[in-house]
């Protein structure tokens, strides 16, 4: 069973950092991309940033490029989100996806499988 557990999220004021984890199981981990994406209240979906788990190439989205850094441990099947200088507009729902073949995209439509989600909380 394919499965996706992020892990991380949390209440933090704004200017602190969090590391949110998405933990794999049931696939070749080396053989797919993950995916951060978003999603705020009353919001579209939007990808975070991505990594290529097969040439670690990575994709950030403009909002948090520079902030966010994604990170991939191929002997715990576990992407790292590190989160710093973090702003009120991150609040939202932080989903990770997975995609195979291993290429690094931000169309959430392409993602093969989903995880349930953490909620990301910054207070101003």
């Amino acid at each position: 069973e394919v499965k996706l557990v992020e892990s991380g999220g949390g209440l933090v004021q704004a200017g602190g950092s969090l590391r949110l984890s998405c933990t794999a199981s049931g696939f070749a981990f080396d053989g797919y991309a993950i995916g951060w994406f978003r999603q705020a209240p009353g919001k579209a979906r939007e990808a975070v940033s991505c990594i290529s788990n097969f040439d670690k190439s990575t994709y950030y989205s403009d909002s948090v490029r520079g902030r966010f850094t994604i990170s991939s441990d191929a002997a715990e099947n576990t992407v790292y989100l590190q989160m710093n200088s973090l702003k009120f507009e991150d609040t939202a729902v932080y989903y990770c996806a997975a995609l195979k073949p291993p290429i690094v995209t931000a169309n959430a439509a392409m993602y093969d499988y989903w995880g349930q989600g953490t909620q990301v909380t910054v207070s101003s």
